[in-house]
């Protein structure tokens, strides 16, 4: 509880995640969706927020979430979203904590861990859904790790079931989700083929049925097989994939990276411990959150939830068994247990009278003028929207466009935001060509007829369209907006 009361501050206040959890301006739309919804105009099926393709068919697969988030902000403003959201965040320290305990981690190494697991995961700390999908695969996990008898029950089969309902109308990560689970049961009959020992056939199947039933309730959506459909080609196709931000390698050389990599490497070290361990189950999925974060970025955070508390396990082990010179067997012994002293001390106390405190001190945090809730003017046009006109046929970015979104309430249509698989491949590249004033980008600024322009001060479109005869009529630290001359 201290840890994850620690991340409450530390998203907070030393973060400043009152305007820092909003610094994707996917918020937006997620935020005006969610109060459409909310306002009675039903599940989303096409698309209501763009002018380069409205009305086309939409899959809003995040839509529960959204309704979450138009239901804080009614309540409580872009302050209440980012409360909610650190709220989240701190719960996800606190089961990541209590899955290094059922792991059979050690106190110290937790604690020694926290830092690098809170260095990779803060690259996500956003307003968005995904961090929904870590508190459902943490709480999954835990419960996997927890359970002892492995007996079919209307009760987990029912759980399971809504559990894969909640999932799909959340976050499309649902499918890595199944994957997970059908890898962990794929492990435990490995065990039995590879070490001749009890294969644990009841756990085995008791993860398939849980599976089977995950992948059951996941269909009651909105949009029915569709959805399943539309994830997988979404997250099959390459050539959309390398065109976005988050789905890149992450950059090792980066400032900080330093405690990334070293999570990584951890990582690394508890899945190859595991297969020593007999932990195949953990050793797949080890492996399976590895290579996704390598490859992509975005997934380097469930690598730091998932995957650092069984290496706390597999290492703990190890060096309990570890045959060593006698002083440095002395020096382990002791610290592993007093480690295991600390775990059944803070297994009596839990904390949990404080959580009502700790949201209303962080409440009030959010209604300091000083702290000023809402989306980051050094990184979105705040500024700049003051001066737009009013029917202005906008070219803007994808990264602004959820922002316009919400700040006009979804009523001026923008031109591309960052629902990446809705706008799809052949937009985006046109889209790339237009703002990196690429060969051919002319004929999209004639094709979609723009009256105005915003965009960031360092886009080499700006003098692009200077020459054109555009005329910039406003420009702050942040953006610059240009008018096509008649």
């Amino acid at each position: 509880m201290v840890l994850a009361a620690g991340t409450l501050f530390y998203v907070l206040v030393l973060f400043g995640g009152a305007q820092q959890l909003f610094r994707d301006s996917d918020a937006g739309w997620h935020i005006r969706l969610g109060e459409r919804i909310l306002a009675g105009s039903g599940w989303p099926v096409v698309d209501p927020f763009s002018f380069s393709r409205a009305g086309q068919p939409w899959f809003a697969w995040e839509w529960g979430a959204d309704v979450a988030m138009g239901g804080l902000h009614q309540l409580a403003g872009l302050g209440g979203v980012a409360l909610g959201y650190a709220v989240l965040i701190a719960t996800c320290t606190w089961l990541w904590v209590r899955l290094n305990w059922a792991a059979g981690g050690s106190f110290l190494l937790t604690c020694l861990f926290a830092m690098p697991m809170l260095s990779t995961v803060n690259l996500h700390w956003l307003a968005r859904p995904h961090v929904l999908s870590w508190v459902l695969f943490l709480g999954c996990l835990l419960h996997v790790e927890r359970r002892r008898e492995w007996r079919f029950s209307a009760g987990s089969l029912l759980g399971a079931f809504a559990v894969g309902a909640l999932w799909a109308n959340v976050h499309g990560s649902f499918v890595l989700a199944l994957a997970a689970a059908v890898l962990l049961a794929a492990g435990t009959l490995l065990r039995g083929v590879v070490w001749a020992v009890d294969p644990g056939w009841a756990r085995a199947r008791w993860l398939l049925a849980a599976s089977g039933t995950l992948l059951a309730g996941t269909f009651v959506n909105p949009y029915g097989w569709n959805l399943h459909l539309h994830v997988f080609r979404y997250l099959t196709n390459s050539a959309l994939l390398e065109r976005i931000g988050e789905f890149q390698s992450f950059n090792f050389h980066a400032d900080g990276a330093i405690w990334i990599l070293l999570m990584v490497l951890v990582s690394a070290v508890g899945g190859v411990l595991a297969i020593g361990e007999r932990r195949l189950d953990v050793a797949l999925l080890t492996a399976l959150l590895f290579v996704g974060a390598i490859r992509s970025a975005r997934m380097l955070p469930l690598l730091a939830l998932l995957a650092l508390p069984y290496a706390n396990g597999m290492l703990t082990g190890a060096l309990w068994r570890a045959e060593v010179r006698p002083a440095l067997r002395r020096w382990l012994t002791v610290s592993l247990a007093y480690g295991a002293n600390l775990r059944r001390f803070d297994a009596r106390f839990g904390g949990y009278a404080y959580v009502p405190l700790l949201i209303l001190v962080g409440a009030l945090w959010m209604r300091l003028p000083a702290v000023a809730p809402g989306f980051p003017p050094g990184q979105l046009p705040v500024e700049a929207a003051n001066h737009l006109p009013v029917n202005a046929r906008l070219l803007a970015p994808d990264h602004y466009g959820g922002y316009l979104i919400y700040r006009f309430a979804g009523q001026r249509p923008v031109f591309f935001d960052g629902r990446s698989d809705f706008y799809g491949l052949d937009f985006m590249r046109r889209y790339i060509d237009l703002v990196e004033v690429r060969p051919g980008w002319t004929r999209q600024l004639e094709q979609w007829k723009f009256s105005h322009a915003l965009l960031p001060n360092r886009y080499s479109l700006i003098p692009a369209l200077e020459a054109r005869g555009w005329k910039k009529i406003y420009a702050d630290r942040t953006a610059t907006i240009l008018e096509r001359e008649n």
